[in-house]
């Protein structure tokens, strides 16, 4: 089984799939898109499918740059980042919650950064991803 909900690689997810499998937390899904757009500008979203293993995940980047990968799930979905030592840095002095910034700390050090995966099941993740898409765009 992959880690998206959507593991056919012949079945590219569109709006309608994704609503279906997301339930409740589309609305989420929908107040960080919201957001996102209005403080940021257009953004470009790309499917992709990553293997058997992965499934199909979302790609959000601003211009050329990655913003972040969005992974759905049965009722929820994952965001992950990935953040470059001055977007750490200011996270760290941040007022994130402390398994946040525990997590982001003790994650693997990669030539990209560091990554950061946040399971969205409430209104306070939603707005972290918010925060931290602001973070990553201002370092």
């Amino acid at each position: 089984m992959s880690a998206s909900i959507f593991g056919d690689k012949a079945i590219k997810p569109d709006d309608d799939l994704l609503v279906a499998a997301l339930g409740n937390s589309a609305d989420y899904w929908q107040d960080i898109k919201n957001h996102l757009s209005e403080q940021y500008g257009e953004l470009t979203e790309d499917w992709k499918y990553y293997g058997q293993k992965s499934g199909w995940t979302l790609k959000t980047l601003k211009k050329k740059r990655n913003l972040f990968f969005f992974l759905p799930l049965e009722g929820s979905f994952k965001i992950t980042f990935v953040f470059g030592d001055k977007a750490v840095a200011a996270i760290e002095r941040s007022d994130f919650p402390d398994e946040i910034i525990d997590t982001l700390r003790n994650a693997r050090k990669y030539a990209e950064g560091r990554g950061l995966q946040l399971q969205v099941t409430s209104a306070d993740d939603v707005e972290n991803v918010k925060k931290l898409v602001e973070i990553k765009l201002s370092n």
